[in-house]
């Protein structure tokens, strides 16, 4: 399945830290120029660029992690060919608990949806194509999940809002797999719907 597509990204360093500004997802059956799905998730998580290039000027290709394979599947399912994942943060770190020990010692600067970052949000994100959020439902996202919401401004978001809340949306990889496929089947009808119409 992975063999199907091409996985690329931004990789660069700010404040020290390593960081992703964004992934792209591409099916290699031909040449696609543009996105058709936005994908907001929390933070790059283990993905690294291939070549161990971690300060690149340009896009260069990508390990992939789990969470990437479960997108992938989505876009089989829902047969998309060109995903482009963007974060609330490029910090690059695999555990939650330390990605939210450094973002209390930041600015905004590492959140492409922060204003001082414009032009990199406007380069990046795609008007037009269904965005899905993702970015998981803890209470230290708040500030940076109302950031993207705004930023976005979306009138039909995808995704599975938890109850009670307006701005946390489950991840796709949650750790019990019962709850894995849920998402996988709620998203893919929520992608599809907006398809039909």
């Amino acid at each position: 399945m992975i063999n199907n597509f091409d996985i690329s990204g931004h990789y660069y360093i700010h404040q020290n830290l390593l960081c992703r500004k964004f992934l792209d997802i591409k099916r290699k059956k031909e040449k696609i120029y543009k996105p058709d799905l936005m994908v907001i998730m929390m933070n790059p998580g283990s993905s690294k660029p291939i070549d161990g290039n971690n300060n690149a000027q340009t896009t260069i290709k990508a390990k992939p992690d789990n969470t990437q394979y479960q997108i992938i599947k989505l876009m089989n399912i829902c047969e998309l060919d060109y995903t482009r994942v963007l974060n609330l943060s490029d910090i690059r770190e695999s555990k939650s608990k330390k990605f939210f020990k450094v973002l209390e010692k930041l600015d905004l600067s590492h959140s492409i949806f922060y204003n001082n970052r414009d032009k990199d949000f406007k380069e990046l994100f795609v008007y037009g194509v269904p965005v899905i959020f993702a970015w998981g439902v803890d209470t230290k996202l708040q500030i940076l999940a109302y950031m993207a919401i705004k930023k976005i401004n979306s009138s039909n978001p995808v995704g599975i809002l938890k109850n009670g809340s307006d701005f946390a949306y489950y991840h796709p990889l949650p750790q019990n797999s019962n709850k894995q496929k849920l998402w996988i089947q709620t998203v893919s009808t929520g992608l599809n719907n907006l398809k039909n119409r």
